[in-house]
């Protein structure tokens, strides 16, 4: 069943070349999608956290650990067993509606407002009025905070992306990740996120597909954010002019300033929100997959240079197109493959790391980062012996490698590193071109700096304005977080082998140096070493 998109194709085709992009040049290369191949075939469900397709790949990647002679650093052998909480909005009992000066306005659930069940248990019932805090930003030390003056207890907030251009990327990202739960203990009822229409990422009628997926939290409520339930949604886009009737204020225009990242006031609105949300619940449980390689030295040997991947995908859920398996071809098949073949790269290598190396193959990134949140928290190693994380999630070979983008390059000497190997090997360090896109928290590094270990997470390297970056938005827009991110679109596994050997070095560097890895004296995220 092929499930390409031809207009995908067609932006892709300059750099597919007339060899087809599957037929791999190399061994390496071959090797590597094999494992995509595999692990995205629909045999393996969509790896839904907690399913029997994440349990089969699961056994897979044991099965690959265990040839290439890798040791089990689990709690169960290879498996570290995490314990969540599925919770899933139920659409039909569900209900919401805006209540202002004009009366009360109906809202579709999921169509115009989507609930979150991520987090913690979600309150069955709310009626609350409703605050808009701008860009939604608690950053004093910055020079910013969009919450200063406003009343939050028994509200709820209403923020919009974007940000100032002033501030980087990585300390927006940083307190978007950290808002809910610090709204939560200043006595907010709930968050409601909005998107401009031009920073939207995914259509509004995929986020609505994926609304009726699961979302999980610990069962362990000390490993929570918030102590206490609390409401998280997202907007309509097209719609969001509805929160702001009455209060003065015109949405398009500060959706405007949002865009240009220029100053967003923050005001009370005159709506309030009224909302039935109905709700399904059960406790599941899905394993860590971690494995070590010793190191050679017998002093540096106690420390870990820890490698992650993400092995959960979306699973089984809406169709798109008649088909329900939400495959995850390169969101993460690719990245599990490329830990894999790193692994191979450094069993077989003459310079053997001096550092023990760690592969943590994680659950429940899209679920929130639980998995690599409960391993960075309750790690099966000492945690104070992790020294960095170098984290591969969704890299995207759909055009050729030219330059990296390895994200968290400039908070620690982790950076020093990656411009090394970038040097030798003629792949030049690109800045994260969408810097709002909250790339900084979106994948699993982020749970080990929220632990104060330096990490990287790698992406290939492109400029905004590019055909690069058409394609990356492209592929975005019709294949990301879809059933059509399987096995059949076009890719390049050779340049999939380049970042693995880039990875590889610049983890060598690291397992190899006589110091650790340390934060830059700058950086924000110095504060979270224990």
């Amino acid at each position: 069943m092929r499930k390409l998109v031809s207009g995908l194709f067609l932006l892709l085709s300059p750099w597919v070349g007339s060899a087809a992009a599957m037929a791999a040049p190399d061994d390496r290369a071959a090797l590597w999608w094999s494992h995509v191949q595999i692990l995205a075939s629909d045999a393996y469900e969509g790896r839904g956290t907690g399913k029997p397709g994440y349990d089969k790949a699961a056994d897979y990647v044991i099965g690959q650990l265990r040839a290439l002679g890798l040791q089990p650093a689990g709690t169960d052998g290879y498996r570290q067993p995490v314990a969540f909480v599925e919770q899933v909005i139920l659409a039909d009992g569900s209900s919401a509606r805006l209540v202002g000066p004009q009366g009360a306005t109906p809202l579709s659930v999921p169509g115009d407002i989507i609930f979150s069940g991520s987090g913690g248990p979600v309150p069955e019932a709310l009626d609350a009025p409703l605050v808009f805090a701008g860009y939604g930003l608690h950053l004093p030390e910055a020079g910013h905070d969009d919450f200063a003056g406003l009343d939050l207890k028994g509200k709820i907030v209403v923020v919009l992306s974007g940000g100032p251009s002033s501030i980087s990327g990585a300390l927006k990202s940083h307190a978007r990740s950290e808002r809910a739960g610090w709204l939560a203990k200043r006595g907010a009822l709930g968050l409601i996120q909005l998107v401009t229409p031009r920073q939207v990422e995914i259509p509004w009628g995929r986020r609505t597909a994926l609304s009726s997926q699961p979302a999980l939290f610990f069962k362990d409520a000390a490993l929570r954010d918030a102590a206490t339930p609390f409401l998280t949604a997202q907007f309509d886009p097209a719609k969001s002019a509805l929160l702001f009737a009455g209060s003065g204020h015109d949405f398009a225009q500060i959706a405007a300033a949002a865009d240009q990242s220029a100053p967003v006031p923050s005001f009370a609105l005159a709506q309030r929100l009224d909302a039935r949300v109905a709700t399904r619940r059960a406790e599941l449980s899905s394993p860590n997959i971690i494995a070590v390689m010793p190191g050679t030295d017998r002093h540096l040997k106690k420390d870990y240079v820890v490698l992650s991947a993400h092995l959960d995908g979306y699973g089984i859920g809406t169709p798109i197109d008649g088909d329900a398996i939400y495959n995850g071809a390169i969101d993460n098949a690719s990245g599990v493959a490329s830990l894999l073949e790193i692994a191979r790269a450094l069993r077989q290598g003459k310079v053997k790391p001096k550092r023990s190396i760690l592969f943590a193959f994680v659950t429940a990134e899209e679920k929130g980062l639980l998995g690599s949140t409960y391993f960075a928290r309750r790690p099966t190693v000492p945690r104070k012996a992790m020294v960095a994380d170098l984290n591969f999630d969704m890299a995207l070979p759909i055009f050729p490698l030219t330059s990296v983008t390895p994200i968290g390059y400039d908070q620690s000497s982790l950076g020093q590193d990656a411009a090394a190997v970038s040097a030798q090997m003629n792949l030049p360090i690109t800045p994260d071109p969408f810097p709002d896109r909250n790339v900084f928290i979106r994948s699993d590094q982020y749970s080990f700096i929220r632990e104060g270990i330096p990490a990287l997470f790698f992406k290939y390297g492109f400029k905004a304005d590019t055909p690069e970056a058409t394609v990356e938005k492209a592929w975005r827009a019709n294949i990301y977080h879809s059933p059509k991110d399987d096995a059949n679109q076009p890719v390049m596994p050779a340049e999939s082998v380049k970042l693995n050997d880039y990875v590889a070095a610049v983890t060598l560097r690291v397992a190899n140096a006589p110091d650790r890895p340390q934060w830059n004296a700058d950086s924000f995220f110095r504060r979270f070493v224990k």
